[in-house]
């Protein structure tokens, strides 16, 4: 995004998917974990996202990626829906012209640590690159990619079966971050149903899910030697859906606007200890 994220060349890492950790049930509250923060997006229809929670990022500069959407902190491009969706709305109000919405909550709220994940139904169709993330605290500071990114969940409109999640830090970035695709089976397409995106994220290891199945492990220890391990220290959460770019391409002529991304909920926990027999 201006720290975003080109994947056409990404590496696959495979590591450990699924190795020792706690496979969880889709819709079911995590075990042995504590809810620290959460946003349900209740309220009325038209209202904005909760600005105790979330700012914006604004502006038409193209993030890093010729992109093409112009964000704005407008109710057109983001708005709760009155039945406990935040909705993204990317609109074309003329041709070649794009808007969009880009929600942070750099300034509000950070961690360091835990579950973190999100329920959503993503847009469809060519030249869309909706996106749950990440970055470091310290990207005023030092700058992307030093400060580290983690990419929950992309998607890429040319793909509508397949989702990527990805690190970059100041060795892996861009093209060559550290990634991995997870796909639906049978052509079905993550547009047309919620899903919940994830990761559990420790000092030594981050592994992504969808529907609380883990497909990708990436430790401290398996990343290549002389590489920075930059994700032990607080990060911030963006919701994003992007127009164009040179990762998906531009929209063409098949693409429908509007389109919406619903996010049913933003939940962060951290653990808590096992223990008594009651808490199982």
């Amino acid at each position: 995004m201006r720290f975003a994220s080109v994947r056409a060349h990404a590496r696959p890492y495979i590591l450990l998917a699924g190795a020792a950790f706690l496979i969880t049930p889709a819709f079911a509250a995590p075990r042995y974990w504590t809810l620290v923060w959460a946003d349900e997006f209740d309220g009325p229809a038209g209202r904005a996202p909760d600005p105790g929670k979330w700012a914006y990022d604004t502006g038409a500069d193209g993030w890093g990626n010729d992109e093409l959407e112009n964000y704005t902190d407008t109710h057109d491009n983001s708005y709760l829906d009155g039945a406990g969706h935040l909705v993204i709305e990317s609109r074309q109000p003329a041709p070649g012209q794009y808007t969009s919405a880009r929600l942070k909550t750099q300034g509000k709220y950070a961690v360091e640590y835990g579950r973190i994940e999100a329920r959503m139904k993503i847009p469809a169709g060519q030249g869309m690159w909706p996106a749950f993330w990440m970055l470091g605290v310290d990207i005023d500071t030092v700058d992307w990619p030093r400060s580290g990114e983690i990419d929950i969940m992309e998607n890429i409109g040319r793909e509508p079966s397949t989702i990527h999640g990805t690190l970059h830090g100041p060795d892996y970035f861009d093209g060559d971050g550290i990634s991995q695709s997870y796909s639906l089976p049978a052509g079905q397409r993550f547009a047309d149903d919620y899903h919940i995106f994830g990761i559990e994220w420790s000092h030594e290891s981050i592994q992504f899910q969808v529907d609380g199945q883990p497909y990708f492990t990436v430790t401290r220890a398996s990343v290549p030697p002389g590489d920075s391990w930059v994700f032990s220290h607080p990060f911030f959460l963006l919701l994003n859906v992007a127009v164009g770019g040179s990762w998906p391409g531009n929209p063409d002529a098949t693409t429908v606007f509007p389109q919406k991304m619903l996010v049913d909920y933003v939940r962060i926990y951290q653990h808590r200890p096992r223990m008594h027999k009651q808490d199982e």
